[in-house]
């Protein structure tokens, strides 16, 4: 994934439908719109992937075994027709070939968001060359992968979470400039100054330091939730992402990722208690009777309040990477 990613990304550069540059098919001039198409449909590729492991991983399935796709339902072997993303989705309704078990809008619904995902970091990296938007891509199909999981099963892989931790700070000792606008590298970066890369100490610290700052700003609040609350207030696999995304980011990128994760989430909390009000009174109503408001909202608070945090840190985390200039400026 990430070699394909590094190459169909290499020319995204000046998108106006008809710029070329050397890139994908060097030393050929090819339209830029063209290699960004191209990258969108590895994303739906990858996004395909990504929606297997999301099944597999939470059941304990090993993603090398069996290398084809199968149905969950009647566990037959899909066929390659039956395996195009997005695609084979719509012509199928929605449902197995063999068993006519419902396919979960959840798989297109991640090819989509992936292939989206992979255009947007071509394009909004196109000049900071092949690599880094080879990295960015592989961080946002993780956090996509994680998001998903984390949407239906209340839990995050530790093969993202653990991995990223372990992988965050690999890469950017390979890839210094992951971490070229962190004030920390570039402290530690003997003659640094604005315009030039940090070098691979700086960064590797850099990441080391997003690491814990991301984990530990997480694990404090959690101590803390549960000493007011008498209660876990804060998930491990939410802490092991954020020290991940970290490890990508920095330790002012973690911050930023977890007060967008916060706000958003807040945003969606409030929308999904009184979403669980409205369906409260609307049964009472139904049955013939009627439920108070402030009872009805009593009832909506406890069932709405159980809302994955992760795909929100998740969204802070992507934004964080890539418009890290753009998040200084709006936070100040």
């Amino acid at each position: 994934m990430t070699a394909a990613a590094l190459s169909l990304a290499q020319a995204a550069a000046g998108f106006d439908g008809e710029s070329t540059a050397a890139g994908l098919f060097a030393p050929f001039e090819v339209p830029v719109a063209l290699e960004l198409s191209l990258v969108g449909v590895l994303g739906l590729c990858v996004g395909s992937f990504l929606g297997a492991a999301a099944y597999r991983l939470p059941n304990g399935l090993s993603l090398a075994k069996p290398v084809r796709s199968f149905c969950p339902g009647c566990k037959r072997t899909l066929t390659a027709a039956e395996n195009v993303p997005v695609l084979s989705w719509l012509v199928q309704g929605g449902r197995c070939r063999g068993c006519k078990m419902r396919i979960p809008v959840r798989y297109p619904a991640m090819e989509l968001c992936t292939g989206a995902l992979f255009v947007l970091a071509a394009w909004l990296g196109r000049d900071l060359g092949p690599a880094l938007v080879a990295v960015h891509a592989l961080v946002l199909a993780a956090l996509v992968l994680a998001s998903a999981v984390d949407f239906e099963r209340f839990e995050i892989p530790d093969e993202v979470s653990i991995g990223g931790m372990v992988l965050g700070p690999i890469l950017s000792f390979a890839l210094p400039a992951l971490h070229d606008a962190s004030p920390v590298a570039q402290a530690l970066t003997d003659g640094w100054s604005p315009g030039l890369s940090v070098d691979r100490f700086g960064a590797l610290v850099a990441s080391l330091a997003g690491l814990v700052a991301g984990g530990g700003i997480l694990l404090a609040i959690g101590w803390i939730g549960k000493r007011v609350y008498g209660r876990d207030a804060m998930g491990l696999g939410d802490v092991k992402l954020l020290a991940a995304g970290g490890a990508f980011v920095g330790a002012g990128g973690a911050l930023a990722a977890l007060v967008i994760g916060a706000l958003v989430a807040s945003i969606a909390g409030l929308v999904n208690v009184l979403r669980f009000t409205c369906f409260v009174r609307a049964r009472a109503r139904q049955r013939g009777g009627r439920r108070p408001l402030l009872r009805a909202l009593a009832v909506g608070r406890i069932a709405g309040r159980y809302l994955p945090f992760g795909p929100y840190l998740g969204m802070g985390i992507g934004i964080s990477l890539l418009a890290w200039d753009h998040v200084k400026t709006v936070l100040g």
